[in-house]
Parts: C-alpha cells; sequence; structure tokens
C-alpha cells in the first residue's frame, strides 16, 4: 500500500526586520527585491520546486501585503496567512503555526534565506516514508562561522553537534534556516521549551535530531545559499539571481 504522509511547508515571515531598516518601516522585508521579484517569491519557488502546496506564512503588521502579493497562490495550493502581533522571537511564531502543522511533516523555511537547492526528492522520501525519517539539514561553508548554528563533525565526517553562533567554532560548516522535519519535531520542541528560559533557539531542536542520529546533512557550496536579511546580502542575492545561480 502506498504511503502519502502530508508534508507542509511554514514560512516564517516575522519580526520586524531591523536588519533592513528603513526599508521595513513601511514595507515586509520578504517585499524588498532581490534582482527582478521579492523575497517571498523565492521561498514559495522553493516549496512549490519541492511539491509542497499546503503552505502557512507567519508575518508581522504588514502581513497584508504578503497577501495582496501571494493572494490565493497557484491553481491547487492552500496557503494560510498568520499575523504575529507582537515580535517575541522564533519559538512564538512557530506556536502560531502549530496549529496548522502540527502531525505532518514540515518544510520550514526562515523568511530572510534564498536557496537554488531541490527539496523535491527529500521531500518525496518523506511523504512515502513509514519511519520517522528524522531532518534534512542544508550547510554550506561560510567566512563568519560564528555568526551562525556550525556543525561538528567526528574524524569520520559524521556530524555529532550543532553549536549556535560559537566563540571557538569546530567547523566553517553552518546550517541555512531552512529545513525539513519529520513529525517528532514538535516533541523536541516542546523539550527545548519547558527546559529553557532563554531566547528560543531552532538549533536546540536540531541538536536532539543530531543526537539520535536522524539528521541528514545536503552540503550546498559556495553560491546556493544566502542570508538576504541585511542590505549588503539583498545586494549579493541579486547579483547571484542575476547570474541565475538562485
Amino acid at each position: 500500500m502506498q504511503i502519502d504522509f502530508p508534508v507542509k511547508g511554514a514560512i516564517l515571515a516575522g519580526g520586524e526586520g531591523s536588519r533592513l531598516l528603513p526599508f521595513t518601516k513601511y514595507t515586509h522585508k520578504t517585499l524588498l527585491p532581490v534582482n527582478d521579484k521579492p523575497v517571498i517569491d523565492y521561498a514559495l519557488k522553493t516549496m512549490r520546486e519541492s511539491g509542497v502546496t499546503d503552505i502557512s506564512i507567519v508575518g508581522n503588521k504588514h502581513l497584508g501585503q504578503i497577501k495582496q502579493h501571494v493572494g490565493k497562490g497557484n491553481y491547487g495550493e492552500n496557503i494560510h496567512y498568520i499575523t504575529e502581533e507582537e515580535a517575541l522571537g522564533v519559538g512564538n511564531a512557530l506556536q502560531l503555526i502549530r496549529p496548522i502543522v502540527e502531525g505532518s511533516r514540515i518544510l520550514l523555511y526562515f523568511s530572510d534565506n534564498i536557496t537554488a537547492w531541490n527539496f523535491s526528492q527529500d521531500v518525496e522520501r518523506f511523504r512515502q516514508s513509514k519511519e520517522s525519517p528524522g531532518c534534512v539539514l542544508l550547510a554550506r561553508e561560510v567566512i563568519n562561522p560564528s555568526s551562525f548554528g556550525v556543525c561538528e563533525f567526528d574524524e569520520k565526517g559524521n556530524i555529532v553537534d550543532i553549536e549556535e553562533k560559537p566563540i571557538s567554532p569546530k567547523s566553517n560548516m553552518a546550517i541555512g534556516g531552512i529545513y525539513l522535519f519529520d513529525e517528532s519535531f514538535w516533541i523536541k520542541f516542546d523539550k527545548v521549551i519547558s527546559s529553557e528560559k532563554e531566547e528560543f533557539s531552532i538549533s536546540k531542536v536540531t541538536r536532539q535530531y543530531v543526537t539520535e542520529g536522524g539528521a541528514s546533512i545536503r552540503n550546498l557550496g559556495k553560491d546556493t545559499w544566502i542570508d538576504c536579511g541585511s542590505p549588503s546580502s539583498l545586494l549579493d542575492a541579486s547579483i547571484l539571481a542575476r547570474e541565475g545561480k538562485i
């Protein structure tokens, strides 16, 4: 019997967009242009190429601008819009989206990121896997690993830990802000929420997958993932887009 486990998309586009002020004072950060189209279109492109058609978007007070741009989505898509009334961090944004995606496998996309990676094979594997398939993490070499969640590898090259913004990084392989999680995500999420009084970090969830041996790494190379959350990185992303690399 064919298995068809639902895989839903979640785009986290909340927060104040403070790194992109003054542009984000009146415009949602995901509507700022990268070459010839807004940032949100790249997130939707990743979702669509992966075959995900049920997509939730969490956004701030400018969410209506995204809704006006995206609308009902393409034919056959189901787009949900969730307003984040106050910027209370990633953990709160995930709680807002939880009623829609819990019980499904999730393609989780932090909206500052753009990638050329195609998730279609991994999403199909997640749909067809009877057993919980763990998670898929995107990784690439960076020159400033202390600004990211960074992989630690053993002598055989297997990932053994992820450290968030380490002072002394154990590698220069950073985890990108786009993830594919199985349905056990929320069990791990609740462990972090119940045990931590500090600000929530997604790395505390991914570390649990790593510890359990359930994390798969996709090494992207140098030009297939970029964080476009600052003016300079928006420019860099525009150059990559113009060159057809994202």
